[in-house]
């Protein structure tokens, strides 16, 4: 908060502080706020008439003191007077013996005269003396610094130079009456000759240090590459001895600060040491010369220039270790990069970081350039898996240096896909061959090692422990579906290869991985297999049928796998292959392709019965068709349809009953069939029991039994003596209700009671209004 200000209501008693303050700083200090007061308050005059007040009473006392006080003060004057009477008298005797000094002095000066003279020609000896010992140390000081220059000490000659100047030059030719000052302005004339002498020595020795780092930059490489791959292996060692180590990368904080202990210096090892004194000693000498700016123009176009001619115009990535362009350009471009940054770290006055970063962009662009160019001719998976290798140690290895691998880590992305290309279109070839060249058998196992092998690389799981199972045993599905299986687990492990060894995109390939395998899958797997349905062989679409079912649980398995195996940056969640729902769909088709088959060559088997509608003998024994029918039902089930799931096995006979039956009511109704006795009623009537015994002993039959009912019902109605019990709604429900309403009439009205061809029309006559009942007339 503001402090209050101070008022005054008598400005008397503040005159009186203010004349007492004991200084002048405390006068202003106290005058001031009472001057504010005065003004602020309109009473100005007031304070005025309390100062005159204060002023007169000091003149009051003055006058009274000295009216008090007379004779003291003329006593005073009068001591005054007397003082200066003397001072009068003293200053006479002063000047009489100023007189006689300066008569005394006249002949001293006479006899300094001559000493003076005797003096100088003393001096001038000396003075001679002194400057050939003065030019003595210069032409020491110069010859010095040749020497130094000669023994290519070309720092200590400048200083030695510099020296000369300062200590000896200089000074002398400041001064244009010094002795030695023609030579020491010819000296100094010759002085920039001698520094360019060192200039150019120094900068032949750089160049030749620099043509010998350019020759050294791909060993350097390599040996910074085995540094590399002996921190790799180190770290290697560490995740095996604790596998939560292995979450850290190379280069990351924990992986360095574990191998501090075994740190390995590229630049100076057992193998290469490089020796930055040429390069230290050009930076001093042109820092000295005041010529840095020029010396790091030069020594950056000098290196851009290296980096030119480093850069090849075209690599060969081919797989022969003898010439593997390759590796040697990276070695190259590695041993580059590590002068640069070692440069900076020594001298960061003579290379910026935008400097090098430039050099380092141009070189990646340049490399990934040439690579990409000659990518086109690889065709090897496992190939371009090693030109990953070779580009991962390359990007490790830098990013030890601390340079942007950003761009270098985008073209393995490039790499990353044209892998994929190659596995996908080999894989796909591996497939194709399996598919086709399947015998579409299922599998023999003829010890417990094959059984083994194949439950191990297969998703397939045994009921039975494999102690209990007696071989040769037969498997399921055909040998296709394993060996697909392994194709399957290998298109898995190398796609993983590709991230094994720094790959920063890893959900990347979870997902390629992901849409690869779901198109290989889908289309050379599935559609080849729903390709191969149109065959009119039965067993081989049964053994399709399995294999789909078997290729559908196989996708199951590999959606988990996936989950299990993907990275930890990709999205959670679950992985749904669009294959399971293709070998799921196509399982239908497959089963729907069982029903034709079965049903064609049931329609083919019906065909053949031949029925005598009016025979005129009653049969003894079902017809052949009908027991050649239900032989063949008997034999694909237990043959041809065994290694079918139950309820497919139970779907395909009910289908195959329901189109027995429906085909077996259809003869009867033919257009071309006009009469039928009670012989061929009977006959068909030994058939149909002849089928209902075969299902009533198979498995479920109850339900596969009702497929059979219209057809038993029709026959019923037909041997019935009271027919117009079809007729009664409640009667035909309880008897005939599976019988069409339709169908029954036109057999009825086809059925004679005669056993002849030849029958009266009064056997006829009951049933010849059953039409008109129904409006068929």
């Amino acid at each position: 908060m503001p402090r209050k200000v101070q008022t005054w209501d008598d400005y008397d008693s503040a005159v009186d502080q203010i004349i007492l303050t004991p200084s002048d700083s405390d006068f202003i200090d106290q005058l001031i706020p009472v001057l504010k007061d005065a003004t602020a308050s309109g009473r100005t005059a007031t304070l005025v008439q309390s100062l005159s007040q204060y002023a007169e009473e000091r003149e009051g006392d003055i006058e009274r003191i000295g009216l008090t006080q007379h004779e003291e003060f003329l006593g005073s004057v009068s001591q005054l007077q007397t003082i200066r009477e003397e001072t009068v008298a003293l200053t006479a005797e002063i000047l009489d013996l100023n007189q006689s000094i300066q008569a005394s002095t006249e002949k001293l000066a006479e006899q300094k005269q001559a000493l003076v003279d005797t003096r100088r020609v003393r001096q001038n000896i000396t003075d001679v003396s002194d400057a050939l010992r003065e030019s003595l140390k210069i032409m020491h000081a110069v010859n010095n610094a040749h020497d130094l220059i000669r023994k290519k000490k070309y720092y200590g000659a400048l200083k030695s130079l510099e020296d000369l100047q300062n200590e000896y030059l200089v000074p002398i030719i400041q001064n244009k009456y010094a002795t030695q000052y023609r030579l020491a302005d010819l000296i100094q004339k010759s002085i920039p000759a001698s520094r360019k002498t060192i200039s150019e020595a120094v900068m032949t020795d750089l160049n030749t240090w620099l043509y010998r780092i350019r020759e050294t930059s791909q060993f350097l490489g390599e040996v910074a590459f085995f540094g590399t791959r002996q921190r790799l292996d180190r770290q290697r060692e560490r995740a095996e001895q604790n596998p939560y180590l292995g979450h850290f990368k190379l280069n990351s904080a924990i992986e360095l600060v574990f191998d501090e202990s075994d740190e390995f210096d590229v630049l100076d090892n057992e193998e290469v040491q490089v020796d930055f004194t040429p390069l230290h000693e050009a930076l001093h000498i042109h820092e000295a010369l005041g010529q840095i700016d020029k010396f790091r123009a030069e020594y950056g176009a000098t290196r851009r220039q290296q980096k030119d001619l480093l850069m090849p115009s075209s690599v060969n990535l081919s797989s022969d270790e003898e010439d593997n362009s390759l590796r040697d350009l990276l070695e190259q471009i590695t041993g580059f990069a590590v002068i640069e940054k070692a440069t900076i770290q020594r001298a960061p006055q003579l290379r910026s970081t935008v400097e090098v970063d430039e050099l380092w962009d141009s070189m990646c662009q340049t490399a990934i350039r040439l690579i990409s160019r000659s990518l086109t001719d690889v065709d090897n998976a496992e190939l371009l898996l090693k030109i990953k290798g070779d580009i991962a140690l390359f990007i490790q290895t830098t990013e030890s240096w601390n340079y942007s691998v950003s761009m270098l880590n985008n073209f393995q992305l490039t790499l990353f896909y044209k892998y994929a290309e190659l596995l996908k279109r080999r894989f796909s070839d591996d497939f194709q061959e399996i598919v086709s060249t399947d015998d579409y058998m299922p599998m023999q196992i003829n010890n417990a090692e094959e059984y083994e092998k194949v439950v191990k690389v297969s998703w397939y799981t045994e009921e039975k422990a494999p102690e209990e199972l007696t071989f040769p045993c037969v498997l399921p599905f055909s040998q296709m579906y394993p060996l697909c299986c392994i194709d399957i687990r290998n298109f898995l492990n190398q796609f993983y290869f590709f991230s094994n060894d720094h790959f920063q995109h890893p959900n990347i390939v979870d997902e390629t991985l992901r849409k690869s395998l779901d198109e290989l899958l889908t289309e050379k797997v599935c559609r080849t297999l729903v390709e191969r349905l149109n065959s009119q062989y039965l067993g081989q679409i049964v053994q399709i049928l399995i294999n789909l079912e078997h290729f559908e649980e196989a996708c199951h398995q590999l959606e988990q796998e996936l989950i299990r195996a993907r990275s930890s940056t990709s999205a959670g969640g679950p992985v749904s292959l669009k294959s399971t729902e293709e070998f799921r769909s196509n399982k239908k088709t497959a089963e729907k392709r069982i029903f034709e088959l079965v049903n064609s060559k049931i329609d083919d088997l019906v065909d053949t019965s031949d029925y005598n509608w009016m025979t005129p003998s009653k049969p003894t024994e079902p017809s052949n068709y009908m027991q050649t029918l239900t032989r063949y039902l008997e034999n694909i089930m237990g043959s041809t349809l065994l290694g079918l799931p139950r309820e497919i096995k139970e779907l395909i006979y009910f289908d195959a009953l329901s189109h027995a039956a429906n085909k077996i009511l259809a003869l009867p109704l033919s257009s071309d069939v006009k009469k039928i006795n009670a012989n061929a009623v009977a006959a068909m009537a030994m058939d149909v029991q002849h089928l209902s015994a075969f299902v009533a002993n198979l498995e479920n039959a109850p339900m596969l039994e009702q497929n059979l009912d219209e057809l038993q019902q029709t026959i019923a109605l037909m041997q019935s003596d009271n027919h117009d019990e079809f007729f009664d709604i409640s009667t035909r429900n309880k008897k005939y209700g599976r019988v069409d309403a339709m169908n029954g009439p036109i057999l009825l009205e086809k059925l004679t009671l005669g056993i002849e061809s030849t029958t009266t029309s009064r056997a006829a006559a009951p049933l010849a209004n059953f039409g008109s009942r129904f409006g068929l007339r």
